[in-house]
């Protein structure tokens, strides 16, 4: 089902809400489209759109306000299964083909302030960071019940993305200048850019993308949150806020719970994915905050690969009353469908997940999906 901005908007702001909504964030791994079809699986189910799963459509704003560069990255080898290349900021990135959609770098282009002063320019303010057409677009699209969306580069992603977590932790407390010129560099751009952005047309939700957290924990804690990523959240969230934003959201894979109120305290409104694996409880964490968080996934996306049974028990716990019936929640696996996870598993949770949530039976005749990660 297509939902307008509106019905999204009012579901993830704890306003009424006529009826749960049941997604699918990722879409499956590389290779389990093959294993399916091998099971016997349709078109329709590879492509998703046979699981009727509910989703909004969103446009962007126009704004961008991460690192820019005209030019492309230069290939400096490539096999059937693997590509090395060496993008704009001077990185040596690897994509292994058979297992990844994302190249992960082999080295980093910072590890002193002089370092940074030679790629800053990637990440200033110009003119340009403003896409005038598509602004005028947006606007279009909004009327029409479309989410606008905005996006500001994530505050440790960056960092981490220049100096790979292992220095980039350690600059938090050896080089605190360099971390607070990055972060103000990428306050003054993102504000700079979401003040004319939001002049136009409202920006709907706000996302950032962190990734800075692993199954035992975050790699940095609310001492370092509060300094340096606090005032820059602040500083774009308050603009988006102040014009009519609603939602501000932040994607972080792994165990989040040690900082989950140094978060919200930077002004978030909604996390994702939730993963089970690393410790994320939906259900407890809608105990402890309340309204105070929204949520999307949190469905363990292992037990697909056990029995019905085990399906039972995650999607009893997860799609209880006290979450279904409150809004603040997209129900949806926490991550990508892994490997290994059988088809039919995959139909029965589909199944399943619709019977608790009291959504109608699949119907060959009614499609829809769209990766609800944003």
């Amino acid at each position: 089902m297509k939902w307008t901005r509106e019905q999204y908007l009012d579901l993830m702001t704890f306003g009424a809400f006529d009826r749960p909504m049941f997604v699918e964030l990722f879409g499956p791994l590389i290779g389990l489209p093959e294993e399916w079809r091998a099971q016997g699986a349709s078109q329709a189910e590879i492509d998703m759109v046979a699981f009727d799963f509910d989703y909004v459509e969103r446009t962007s704003c126009g704004a961008n306000t991460g690192a820019i560069d005209a030019r492309p990255s230069e290939v400096i080898e490539e096999t059937e299964s693997y590509r090395i290349e060496r993008d704009f900021l001077g990185r040596t990135m690897k994509l292994t083909k058979l297992t990844a959609t994302i190249p992960l770098p082999l080295d980093f282009p910072v590890k002193t302030m002089d370092d940074w002063l030679e790629i800053k320019h990637h990440y200033v303010y110009r003119e340009d960071r403003v896409n005038r057409d598509r602004l005028a677009e947006a606007e279009q699209a909004q009327q029409e019940g479309r989410l606008v969306v905005a996006g500001i580069p994530g505050a440790f992603d960056t960092v981490r993305q220049l100096m790979g977590e292992e220095i980039g932790c350690m600059a938090y407390y050896l080089q605190p200048e360099l971390i607070a010129d990055i972060m103000a560099t990428l306050t003054d751009t993102a504000t700079r850019v979401l003040q004319q952005v939001c002049q136009e047309v409202t920006v709907d939700q706000l996302s950032v993308h962190e990734d800075f957290a692993g199954k035992s924990g975050p790699l940095i804690g609310p001492v370092q949150i509060k300094e340096h990523m606090q005032p820059y959240y602040l500083a774009a969230w308050n603009i988006v806020r102040e014009a009519g934003g609603r939602i501000f959201q932040q994607d972080s894979d792994g165990n989040i719970n040690p900082v989950v109120d140094a978060l919200l305290d930077c002004g978030l409104t909604c996390m994702y994915p939730m993963e089970p694996a690393a410790g994320m409880d939906i259900v407890a964490l809608r105990k402890q905050y309340g309204r105070r968080m929204s949520m999307s996934g949190g469905i363990d996306k292992h037990v697909l690969r056990q029995d019905r049974a085990a399906i039972d028990r995650e999607l009893e716990y997860k799609l209880q009353p006290l979450m279904r019936d409150t809004g603040g929640i997209v129900f949806g696996l926490d991550h990508r469908i892994p490997n290994g996870t059988p088809l039919e598993n995959y139909r029965y949770y589909v199944k399943r997940g619709r019977e608790i949530l009291g959504l109608p039976p699949l119907d060959p005749n009614r499609h829809g999906w769209q990766r609800m990660a944003f």
